[in-house]
């Protein structure tokens, strides 16, 4: 019997990755991670803020993803099918070591220096008969799906604009409150966005440094995509904007300034759950607005990457090293997840 590892099985996502992942393949599924005693109890009693929840069902491995040489004899031990690859690795040597196995690989990274190096992976993926999708994710992943529907509706666009609006009261994971303090620190590339997010209102929102608007300039062609972030919560956004514009974050780029940075987002949540990402697409005179609303940011990125392990793992996807958005397959993605709770809107445009 295969396995399918989740790495970074532990976190905010990774634990919800499993936990579905374990209904559909019972006993197959492997949590992963450098603290397998840190891993949400299946009863809950550890009253994690998260509300993740791990299976008991479900293996715990202790896996740093920097140690290569572990992970191939993990890969190898357990005769695994698919990884997905809930936390940033520092190169692209999980993605080699998989795909050169014929090991399909799901990565819900937002980083696009990462991403790139694994579609150099292309041509290993092919020859080894495994399928990596990018971009597995809520932004990028959802937002990719959203940008080529609207895309095609204007005919081909020549500026997307996608908005992403995160609710500031959710307990997100280490990694991506790391992941959010690190573009915070760079420079704003581009000008802020007023636009109505549905269930919202008009919001505010600033640009910040997502994969998704590099990636989809090589997928679709569109030569301007820029993506902005807001919070659910104005007073939170109009601060993290400020601290940005005061050159706070920047100076976190030392390892401790950066770790308080870190603790300090992590502790402090005004607002609450819900979310919503706007897609905007224009070539002239014609415009596409579609958006996508529901609750708890990591729980959807969490059921994007099930989805999509479930779809790889049941053969209907090419092999090689594809963004969520080039694979035909996946389009109706955002309305499976309806019955999650995820809603799709048509804007007025």
């Amino acid at each position: 019997m295969s396995g399918i590892l989740v790495i970074g099985g532990y976190g905010a996502v990774g634990a919800r990755v499993s936990a579905t992942l374990d209904e559909w393949f019972p006993g197959r599924v492997i949590a992963a991670g450098r603290r397998p005693e840190a891993a949400p109890r299946p009863d809950g009693a550890d009253r994690r803020p998260d509300g993740a929840r791990l299976p008991g069902t479900v293996r715990r491995a202790r896996l740093d993803v920097a140690d290569i040489a572990d992970l191939k004899r993990l890969l190898d031990a357990e005769r695994v099918a698919a990884v997905v690859l809930c936390v940033e690795p520092p190169d692209a040597a999980v993605a080699e070591a998989c795909l050169s196995r014929g090991v399909h690989l799901i990565d819900v990274g937002a980083s696009d220096h990462l991403l790139r190096q694994v579609e150099a992976l292309a041509d290993r993926a092919t020859a080894g008969g495994a399928t990596a999708v990018l971009s597995a994710g809520l932004a990028p992943g959802l937002t990719n799906l959203l940008a080529r529907r609207a895309h095609e509706r204007v005919g081909g666009a020549r500026r997307i604009d996608i908005t992403v609006l995160l609710g500031a009261g959710e307990q997100h994971g280490a990694d991506a409150v790391a992941w959010t303090v690190d573009r915070l620190s760079r420079p704003a590339a581009g000008a802020s966005r007023r636009c109505v997010m549905p269930g919202h209102g008009r919001r505010t929102a600033f640009p910040l440094d997502f994969s998704d608007q590099h990636s989809l300039r090589r997928t679709l062609g569109v030569p301007a995509v820029t993506t902005r972030m807001c919070l659910d919560s104005a007073f939170s956004t109009m601060l993290l904007a400020g601290l940005r514009r005061l050159s706070v974050f920047r100076a976190a780029r030392g390892l401790l300034a950066r770790r308080l940075a870190i603790a300090a987002l992590s502790r402090v949540h005004i607002g609450g759950d819900g979310f919503a990402v706007r897609v905007d697409a224009v070539n002239g005179d014609r415009h596409a607005a579609l958006a996508l609303t529901g609750n708890a940011q990591s729980r959807a990125t969490a059921l994007v990457a099930a989805h999509v392990t479930r779809a790889v793992l049941g053969g209907g996807l090419p092999v090689g090293v594809h963004h969520i958005d080039q694979l035909p397959a996946l389009a109706d993605l955002p309305e499976r997840l309806a019955t999650y709770g995820i809603v799709p809107h048509t804007m007025p445009s």
